[in-house]
């Protein structure tokens, strides 16, 4: 089996956010004619550059969803029915409460806290199951299946969890109404555009070229797209704030807690479901690492398109990632020492593979 690696982007990611950050900051902070050149380029609330860059984020993961093996993972129910619980119930219920918990005096952190919760993750999920020795094909799978969800269904879980269940907390008056068709709008621009532009990429070259070439020669050539465009959304986007976020380094840390919690259990809690099932190991990962990531592009896209470059739940969506990657790394460690520690001996699984499909 190949030996999975992080490119050069992917192995310091979490440095060049940090990087763009801070240059974004700076360059705001500096550079005051720097904020009046890029709001030249807006209509209405949306800025141009933050939305190219948001699109382009997006495009490569689609691109190496695998649509025609999208039904090996349909075949196995008890594979898929433990993917939506952990993806779709346990993920933005458990978010949505540390959400109420840590931050229920600043409205629009808890909204971009709850839109990381929702966005179940499409891209860098492969990379961690990689590492971590999980199932490629359900993994690949589950994103395409994942991918299909947020497509119809992310607006419907944005509304629910941002606009009517804080009302059952008594939080009505402090959150932000927004309607089902403005977060129905976000979604088709920065996960539609893209979702079809990567179906039709994929439909079209694997056509005309052969799969082995694109899964060779073009995914590869495409994919740092996403944190190149990644990384100057942020610097556009913090300088376009600096002095905003200057002022506010405690916030990063209020945000950050709940994030912590967040990955960690979710891993822990979706590792022990698997295993209990009686999941392989590697399915086991790919369960895991597929619930406890979150597509933070799509958090951050639907942020800045609903509420404004500005608000609250911008500056909590581009947390995600700072929390998310280092987080990860750590537990791709961990799942390789549950593997040792409780999968030393073979067993069977309930949910093995066929031979002809492994």
């Amino acid at each position: 089996m190949k030996k999975s690696r992080l490119s050069f982007l992917d192995r310091y990611l979490t440095g060049w956010i940090f990087a763009a950050m801070l240059f974004g900051v700076a360059l705001g902070w500096l550079a005051p004619g720097v904020v009046p050149f890029l709001n030249r380029f807006s209509v209405g609330t949306t800025s141009i550059p933050i939305a190219a860059g948001l699109i382009f984020m997006m495009y490569p993961p689609f691109t190496r969803v695998r649509y025609e093996e999208l039904h090996e993972v349909f075949r196995n129910k008890r594979v898929l029915g433990l993917s939506l619980v952990q993806n779709w119930l346990i993920g933005p219920v458990l978010m949505f409460t540390l959400a109420i918990i840590f931050l229920r005096g600043y409205p629009e952190y808890m909204a971009g806290l709850i839109m990381i919760g929702l966005a179940r993750c499409i891209a860098m999920v492969i990379v961690w199951n990689e590492l971590a020795k999980g199932n490629t094909q359900y993994a690949a799978g589950l994103v395409a299946f994942n991918s299909l969800f947020q497509v119809f269904f992310y607006s419907v879980y944005s509304w629910v969890f941002i606009t009517v269940l804080p009302g059952w907390f008594g939080l009505r008056g402090a959150v932000v109404n927004i309607s089902i068709g403005e977060i129905a709008k976000s979604v088709f621009i920065y996960l539609g555009i893209p979702f079809v532009a990567g179906f039709l990429t994929r439909t079209v070259l694997v056509r005309v070229k052969g799969r082995e070439w694109y899964d060779r020669a073009f995914v590869p050539r495409v994919a740092p797209i996403t944190l190149v465009a990644l990384l100057f959304t942020i610097v556009v986007m913090f300088s376009l704030k600096g002095s905003y976020i200057v002022r506010l380094p405690l916030d990063v840390l209020r945000i950050a807690v709940p994030l912590l919690i967040y990955f960690v259990l979710m891993f822990l809690v979706s590792f022990y479901m698997g295993r209990k099932l009686g999941a392989d190991y590697s399915q086991t990962a790919t369960l895991s690492f597929t619930a406890a990531s979150n597509n933070f592009e799509l958090a951050i896209a639907v942020a800045v398109s609903v509420f404004g470059i500005n608000s609250g739940a911008a500056f909590a969506a581009v947390i995600g990632p700072l929390v998310e990657v280092p987080v990860m790394i750590a537990l791709v460690n961990l799942a390789l020492y549950f593997q040792r520690r409780y999968f030393a001996t073979p067993q069977g699984s309930k949910l093995a593979v066929p031979a002809e499909q492994t």
